[in-house]
């Protein structure tokens, strides 16, 4: 059973809920180039590296300049810390591995607690439509999963 609602805020309002699922969005610092698909494959692999330890994913897509991702923290693990450990690994390797300058992504990120079973499939299904709104003629995105793909 999820515990007390507990709420943060700097530009954007923050909800954290124990025991809730998360739609979470995060988009690339104005400053800086779309994603390649090197570093697509990159943010992808640091998504999953401490999948079933830290959280669950439900989903996720990295796109060009944003990423969506459908998450559940693992006790102790709290959603400030795992997103704060996905957005500042994935800035240091852009930076190192693929020579990026400044900031990578945008300091806030949105984030959606998912309050039913009609919310979780909504999100579910936007982010695995999210591809072929940007590009309808694409087939095969690899940087997009969800629970039962």
């Amino acid at each position: 059973m999820p515990g007390p609602l507990h709420f943060s805020r700097r530009n954007l309002p923050h909800f954290r809920l124990d025991g809730a699922s998360y739609f979470i969005t995060w988009r690339l610092h104005p400053t800086q180039k779309e994603l390649s698909e090197t570093e697509r494959d990159g943010v992808v692999a640091i998504l999953r590296r401490f999948e079933g330890h830290r959280y669950r994913l439900h989903g996720y897509v990295v796109m060009n300049d944003h990423v969506h991702v459908m998450v559940e923290a693992v006790e102790p693990w709290r959603l400030h810390q795992i997103l704060h450990s996905w957005k500042s690994f994935s800035a240091y390797t852009l930076q190192r591995r693929y020579g990026r300058l400044g900031s990578v992504w945008q300091d806030e990120s949105f984030d959606r607690v998912i309050r039913d079973e009609a919310e979780y499939a909504e999100k579910r299904t936007y982010i695995l439509n999210n591809p072929a709104k940007r590009w309808p003629n694409m087939a095969g995105y690899p940087w997009v999963w969800a629970v039962g793909e």
